[in-house]
């Protein structure tokens, strides 16, 4: 398989921002006279719909769902007690909080959800904060369910009990 094609039907990936999506399909269109090759992505949480050409899959971040190894740092990022953005005001801090979500990330995915969910327990965050927080906490639940192979449910009782 080449470089450009490394997904087949059938396959889960990891679409930055969206989440974990199945490759439901490999489509063949004529754009401005030539023909390209696309992924036809369903995302598993929201049941939307993408086309995402296959040979600027691995430029758009689309990835491989993270492996039994990559989920024990993940945990690891959970625990650490210290901070990844200290910029202030928030929205500086949210901006590269939105950027780190939307890296594709799993590593990246998991510290926007430590450092939320640590601020929550020590002031009311804002609106964009809690969307923030829930949209990090929804890409991991999704992402390390299927990397453990266990239910959605599983997933979110560990992070609780790792996040305190």
């Amino acid at each position: 398989m080449s470089q450009a094609q490394q997904f087949k039907v059938g396959d889960n990936a990891v679409y930055p921002a969206h989440g974990v999506a199945q490759i439901t399909g490999i489509e063949s269109r004529e754009i401005a006279g030539r023909k390209k090759d696309f992924y036809i992505l369903k995302i598993l949480d929201s049941g939307m719909k993408l086309m995402i050409p296959t040979d600027g899959a691995l430029r758009a971040g689309l990835r491989d769902v993270i492996s039994k190894r990559d989920v024990k740092k993940v945990m690891d990022i959970l625990k650490d007690p210290r901070i990844a953005v200290t910029v202030q005001p928030w929205n500086k801090r949210f901006r590269e909080y939105t950027e780190m979500l939307t890296s594709g990330s799993a590593f990246e995915v998991a510290k926007v959800l430590r450092d939320l969910h640590r601020v929550k327990n020590e002031k009311e965050l804002s609106f964009s904060e809690r969307r923030l927080l829930e949209q990090a906490r929804n890409l991991m639940v999704a992402e390390l369910a299927l990397a453990k192979n266990c239910d959605a449910e599983r997933v979110q009782r560990e992070l609780d009990a790792v996040l305190g």
